[in-house]
């Protein structure tokens, strides 16, 4: 990784930039998808310098953690407060979002119930494996990076009939809300970043219709520094000859078709469903979830849980506004006052991948 982090290509590239975008509308407004680009941009500190060089960097709704409806976090409370022997697995980050009801962190969990955080869908269903006396519920939340794994551990569970294994899931699809966004005119976007993790299973050509219908150019990044100014270089270049598309420069890992296998496993257990993002409200065919065949596994169905999807910040909270890419986190009220990484107000305080934490924790 060292020539992608070596300062002498990175300040050629700057210095190409900042002369490519001599005499074009000023500022150029890129929108970087992924929240892993938006921590890449932060820790190297490049934010600053693409400003001097003619660029400003719109971080966007690429953090699965902060833009799932309060509604799921409030399921999987109940769930773990309200039924006895139960064990709710999910990811670290998912347990310290706050919401009306409080968090999983704070959760007091019913009688023989609790909340076990886990690396992976496969180790909860270990869990259910092991523990066949306790029902198991995997929290699952992710974009295209990781529903294969949730959707091959949930085959997995079916051939194995582990009855005693659900999963309640958060699956958001990463293109429609893109649309969404350029639909609402709400922000002047010149280009996109898109993201290199999400692209390595979909490929490009969902990104194609940003191009094709709205004109506007975008690039397919990994997430080292070189890598994102190269996929700035791809976005000027397209802007400059008037020729939009979508250009892989994640080459390495991104092939123009994706990964077929696990784009057939995704159509094998799940189907698109409409779906609430928050801060953007309902987006058709932007979820996922398991398919009748699956509908045993999951803790929606198995459960009776009443979902609708409504979503709302905690009160002053911004979250949703800088997840459309409006305002930056510094222009939240709360921000560094009450909402904080040891006490955050909103999810994009929480998740790593969250714009709030990266600029707390870099920068602003």
């Amino acid at each position: 990784m060292k020539e992608y982090r070596d300062k002498k290509i990175i300040r050629a590239l700057l210095k190409r930039i900042e002369e490519e975008t001599q005499g074009l509308p000023a500022p150029v407004r890129i929108m970087e998808v992924c929240g892993t680009h938006t921590m890449t941009i932060h820790k190297y500190g490049l934010k600053i310098m693409l400003e001097t060089a003619g660029i400003e960097m719109l971080s966007g709704p690429g953090c699965p953690v902060c833009i799932t409806p309060d509604e799921f976090h409030e399921a999987a409370l109940d769930l773990v407060t309200k039924r006895e022997n139960l064990v709710l697995a999910t990811f670290g980050d998912m347990t310290r979002v706050p919401t009306g009801k409080g968090s999983l962190q704070t959760a007091i969990p019913a009688h023989d119930s609790l909340i076990k955080i886990v690396y992976s869908p496969e180790e909860a269903a270990e869990i259910a494996k092991s523990q066949s006396e306790k029902e198991v519920v995997f929290f699952g939340v992710g974009f295209e990076t990781t529903i294969p794994s949730i959707a091959l551990t949930v085959k997995n569970a079916a051939s194995a009939k582990l009855a005693n294994f659900s999963v309640l899931s958060a699956l958001w699809l990463i293109p429609p809300p893109l649309r969404a966004i350029l639909e609402a005119g709400e922000t002047r976007i010149n280009g996109f970043l898109y993201p290199g993790h999400v692209s390595v299973i979909i490929g490009k050509k969902p990104y194609e219709f940003i191009a094709k219908e709205y004109g506007i150019p975008g690039a397919i990044a990994g997430f080292e520094p070189s890598d994102i100014l190269l996929g700035i270089c791809a976005v000027i270049d397209q802007i400059k000859q008037k020729k939009p598309g979508v250009h892989i420069e994640y080459t390495r890992a991104v092939s123009p078709a994706g990964n077929p296998k696990a784009l057939a496993l995704m159509e094998e257990v799940l189907e698109e469903k409409d779906a609430c993002w928050r801060g953007l409200g309902t987006i058709p065919r932007s979820g996922l979830r398991l398919k009748k065949k699956y509908s045993g596994f999951d803790a929606e169905v198995k459960y009776g849980l009443k979902i609708s999807g409504k979503t709302s910040d905690q009160p002053g909270c911004r979250c949703g506004e800088v997840l459309k890419g409006l305002v930056s986190p510094p222009q939240c009220p709360l921000y560094s006052r009450k909402c904080t990484p040891e006490s955050p107000h909103g999810p994009c305080m929480v998740s790593l991948e969250g714009a709030c934490l990266i600029y707390y924790k870099y920068q602003e």
